[in-house]
């Protein structure tokens, strides 16, 4: 929060003190936390502690991450300055502001670091930053990636694995926003869309997102998309020349490239002979979206409400795919989609030859049974609550094509939906409640449910 002061005294926008004011208060809660805890050993230290303090670390941040809109004024609505918090530290990019652009530099700025923060994974940063911790941090890292295998590793150790992300993920970074900047960004301008974009979050410093800017700055901010929703391991081999490590996911980046390249297709079609857009800009704009959607960015280089609507639900089941496991994406992760479909193939084929040895195979070695029963039950429970989400929005009386589009848009992490909530609209009319729930889908999209569903389970609170 203090580094948001340097475009608050820039800008001289008058946010200086909220802004102070609400680092002082994080400042203070989290010293007082440390003192009080202080010598204390745990009673007892198993699995259940990882998911309840994932849950309970999401939620204090996500509730001082909204501090700085309040103390600044940006918005006196503590449902609001909740729901904006949680879609930033969440990388989902949905926003209760109608017009960011009268927004303060300061709560722009704040805007871009929660997502670029949560895009890495507020867990992970924990890893990464403290040195010691009294829950094992293989069970802290698996709490918040529901059903994480070794796709995500690239060491033995799990603060090795943490190390190289964090590493990986600045240096991606560093290349974008001093490659926006040569295109004819300001620093500015380069710095915030860097953060919203490399963590797959979509928030934007403009209203009409990233629709002002040159072809080459959009190509550039769809290539760092891309680079987001990739595993993290794969890019940390691919630097590091250990191509030996590739070939355990070149099947979901194979997919991951096939399906983008397949969509992009299929909508520069679309829209060159349906919409009647110019071959150009057809091109770009389908580059964009489709990576904007699969990779859940949610960033919009044009109005996408204006297209024709198989092509809106088409980016909202892309979303819903996300990009790779072990990358900052959401949705359900294409990993998952790949075994499904492969999974569906396969029963097929085994009721024509119901004695054959056919397993599912993932870079050519079978998937095990216990993953490929995590892979559908997540993908139910995803389902049910999508459907669970959709019936809450339309009895608070939200229409049913906008409730499709926010429960889509906050569970996958892609932010914008259909009717008020697409394009380049917001989430402003939304009633109160309808975006508390909002809320709530957008942390158990983060969390990929089974973190918070654990939780009302009975049989975790017995000691």
């Amino acid at each position: 929060m203090l580094v948001c002061l340097v475009p608050a005294i820039f800008y001289g926008d008058g946010t200086a003190l909220g802004i102070t004011l609400a680092a002082a208060l994080t400042m203070s809660a989290g010293i007082a936390m440390r003192f009080v805890l202080r010598g204390r050993r745990l009673l007892y230290s198993d699995r259940r502690l990882s998911y309840a303090a994932v849950a309970l670390v999401w939620l204090l941040l996500v509730v001082f991450g909204s501090l700085p809109f309040l103390f600044t004024g940006a918005t006196h609505s503590m449902t609001d300055a909740f729901f904006e918090s949680m879609s930033g530290l969440t990388s989902t990019g949905a926003t209760v502001f109608s017009d960011v652009e009268t927004l303060p530099p300061s709560i722009l700025f704040w805007r871009s670091i929660s997502q670029w923060i949560g895009g890495f994974g507020i867990i992970l940063l924990v890893l990464a930053i403290v040195p010691t911790l009294h829950i094992n941090r293989h069970s802290l890292y698996t709490a918040e990636v529901s059903g994480a295998d070794n796709t995500g590793k690239t060491s033995t150790s799990m603060r090795g694995t943490v190390r190289h992300t964090l590493v990986i993920y600045l240096l991606l970074t560093l290349f974008f926003v001093i490659a926006l900047h040569l295109s004819g960004m300001t620093i500015w301008e380069s710095v915030n869309l860097t953060f919203t974009n490399i963590s797959t979050g979509g928030f934007s410093i403009y209203s009409d997102s990233i629709a002002r800017f040159t072809p080459l700055q959009q190509y550039l901010l769809a290539a760092s998309m891309f680079l987001g929703g990739v595993n993290f391991a794969l890019l940390y081999s691919l630097f590091t020349f250990r191509w030996s490590r590739l070939k355990n996911k070149l099947d979901q980046f194979g997919f991951y490239v096939a399906l983008a390249a397949i969509s992009v297709v299929g909508i520069a079609v679309v829209l060159y002979t349906h919409d009647g857009i110019g071959l150009d800009e057809a091109v770009r704009c389908a580059t964009v979206q489709t990576l904007s959607s699969l990779t859940t960015t949610g960033s919009l280089s044009a109005d996408t409400t204006q297209w024709w609507t198989p092509v809106l639900l088409l980016m909202l089941l892309l979303s819903f795919c996300g990009g790779m496991a072990g990358s900052t994406s959401g949705g359900i992760k294409i990993m998952r989609v790949l075994i499904l479909f492969r999974n569906v193939g396969n029963t097929l084929v085994n009721r024509l030859h119901p004695h054959a040895y056919n397993p599912v195979k993932l870079n050519g070695k079978p998937v095990p049974d216990d993953m490929i029963v995590n892979v559908m039950v997540i993908f139910f429970v995803f389902c049910a609550t999508m459907l669970s989400g959709l019936l809450a929005f339309l009895v608070c009386g939200v229409s049913s094509t906008e409730a499709l589009g926010a429960v889509v848009g906050c569970l996958t992490g892609y932010g914008p939906g259909l009717g008020s909530c697409g394009g380049f609209g917001s989430y402003a009319l939304f009633p109160m409640v309808a975006k508390w729930i909002c809320s709530v889908l957008m942390l158990l999209g983060r969390l990929e449910c089974m973190t918070i569903l654990i939780l009302f389970l009975p049989g975790f609170w017995k000691i």
